[in-house]
């Protein structure tokens, strides 16, 4: 499943390619999606011009200028063609919040520039309007031109006005795309379900939220209302660099482990940002660019081989639920140090 470094990745690809560009038509394939798509939403969409596009946890949100005449140039059925330009475009790559793109990018290491653009409003008040997608498992999301062959398990197309398509293509179906009317509504729901962004996270918070209970690691940096984004393959190699065993439990964490932790989650989702993410099966990033953070998985997947730091064999179990991989030397188990070494033989019996 995408994670916060698979999501990031595809915003950035997104964000100059979208910004500014106007969605004349909306197609959708008669399958159901994770949420159901309301039909009357492909009326809404067509006409609006993207402010901006930005990422809150694991999803995307692309936010929308109200609409105050009739959409431009509607799709022909079955296709996507060329439209004129939209009247007083958004300057390239800049949103209503003024930011470019370079410069939202650069800002990653900032809880404060991932939290929502100030809200505008459109004609008469209105709130501005949002469509919020979530990748699920199998999600790509991607601008291609209008004349690209289509793929299978294509679900949702978004024509824009300059000849091209966003497309969201799905195989396994536990993706969304939702149309929102309001946006400070959803905004305002998603903020109080998810806890905040993983850089440059408050030290007394995270050590409270993790000191605080008696689940084990893996289920803490799972809750997504603990922090937003991290999912199975960042939480194992977040524990790994921290060298915290997955399965200890909350409570039992000295106030430098947590500090050790915390740490070690903003250094992997970063590294793995500048990676473009990990593509393991289906993931391709807004351009359609794979990712690479895989090739330097420390022990996530990597079951049997050795440890990079002790030459271990890297264990899996299940913790949460899910599983979990893990050095059993490194991360040694409440009560016991981390080994420094490659273990000693011993003779039996003596």
């Amino acid at each position: 499943m995408p994670e916060l470094p698979e999501v990031e990745t595809v915003v950035r690809d997104l964000r100059p390619l979208l910004t500014g560009r106007v969605i004349t038509a909306v197609r959708r394939s008669a399958f159901k999606l994770r949420r159901t798509w309301n039909p009357a939403w492909a009326a809404a969409l067509a006409g609006t011009r993207v402010e901006a596009v930005r990422r809150r946890g694991k999803w995307i949100l692309v936010d929308l200028e109200c609409k105050a005449d009739p959409p431009p140039n509607p799709l022909p059925e079955g296709r996507g063609r060329k439209a004129d330009p939209p009247p007083n475009p958004l300057p390239s790559g800049r949103g209503s919040s003024g930011a470019t793109s370079r410069e939202l990018d650069s800002q990653i290491g900032s809880n404060v520039a991932l939290l929502p653009f100030p809200l505008g409003r459109g004609p008469g008040g209105r709130s501005s309007p949002l469509l919020r997608v979530h990748l699920g498992m199998t999600g790509q999301f991607t601008v291609v031109p209008a004349d690209a062959p289509e793929p299978d398990h294509l679900h949702a197309v978004f024509a824009l006005d300059n000849g091209h398509e966003l497309r969201f293509r799905d195989q396994r179906r536990f993706g969304s795309a939702e149309f929102f009317a309001d946006r400070a509504a959803v905004e305002s729901e998603m903020n109080a379900e998810l806890g905040p962004e993983p850089f440059n996270i408050d030290a007394d918070y995270f050590r409270a939220a993790v000191s605080g209970t008696g689940r084990n690691l893996k289920a803490v940096l799972l809750d997504q209302t603990v922090v937003a984004g991290v999912g199975n393959i960042y939480a194992d190699e977040a524990c790994f660099r921290a060298k915290l065993h997955p399965g200890r439990p909350g409570n039992k964490l000295t106030a430098g482990e947590c500090d050790a932790l915390r740490e070690a989650v903003e250094a992997v989702l970063t590294r793995a940002i500048e990676s473009r993410g990990s593509t393991i099966r289906d993931y391709v990033g807004g351009s359609g660019l794979r990712g690479g953070f895989q090739n330097e998985f420390a022990v996530y997947g990597r079951t049997g081989e050795p440890c990079p730091t002790c030459a271990a064999a890297v264990v899996c179990a299940r913790y949460a639920g899910r599983a979990s991989h893990f050095c059993p030397r490194c991360q040694a188990p409440e009560g016991q140090k981390p080994a420094t070494g490659k273990k000693k033989r011993t003779t039996r019996g003596k």
